[in-house]
């Protein structure tokens, strides 16, 4: 059985410009907001291979849409792509949508910078934003995990891993967490204070 390819900075452009042309010839049109590693890819602020990129929400009528799962059409169009490229099939999939359940950064959808392939129109979130998401993810997974690396390569003042860290007190308040975000805190090079 052949091994998929990985996504990376060569990869992944040409898997989402074969997407949105498939799209087009469809003619279908997706809003598809992106977060994590092939996300960071695609903003040139890592450069590691992922397996998959992550959408968080659709986009419709300028509104975040969550989903658990890409609309039928969209996934048919992943699957085609991938099966095409040598890629997983759910190369493209929805994740992390559970991090809109509480509710994303302020200012979010703001900050979201946009690519556009074809059919497919790609928001992806800002470095200020993948600070936080990292940081909670690293929290979460500790410090040898991928989101700890990464969020070493965004290299976060203090100010801005203070920042991440009371937004991720919103996603999880409990003792627990706040024990370990201090920690985390401490490890990257910020005060504590604010963290609990």
């Amino acid at each position: 059985m052949p091994t998929e390819e990985k996504l990376d900075a060569r990869t992944l452009p040409q898997a989402l410009r074969a997407l949105g042309e498939l799209l087009d010839s469809r003619g279908l049109r997706f809003e598809v907001v992106a977060i994590g590693g092939s996300a960071l890819v695609l903003l040139g602020l890592i450069d590691r291979a992922t397996r998959d990129l992550d959408a968080l929400a659709l986009v419709e009528a300028d509104r975040l849409v969550p989903t658990r799962e890409l609309p039928p059409a969209l996934a048919e169009s992943v699957a085609d792509v991938g099966r095409f490229l040598g890629l997983d099939e759910k190369w493209l999939n929805f994740g992390p949508s559970s991090l809109l359940d509480l509710g994303v950064p302020a200012g979010f959808t703001e900050r979201l910078v946009t690519q556009r392939y074809g059919g497919l129109t790609l928001h992806l979130a800002s470095r200020v934003d993948h600070i936080a998401f990292k940081l909670y993810a690293a929290v979460d997974q500790g410090p040898t995990s991928k989101h700890a690396a990464d969020l070493r390569e965004l290299d976060p003042t203090p100010a801005e891993l203070r920042e991440a860290a009371a937004w991720a007190r919103s996603q999880d308040p409990s003792e627990g967490f706040a024990s370990e975000l201090r920690k985390a805190l401490r490890h990257f090079g910020a005060e504590t204070d604010g963290a609990s």
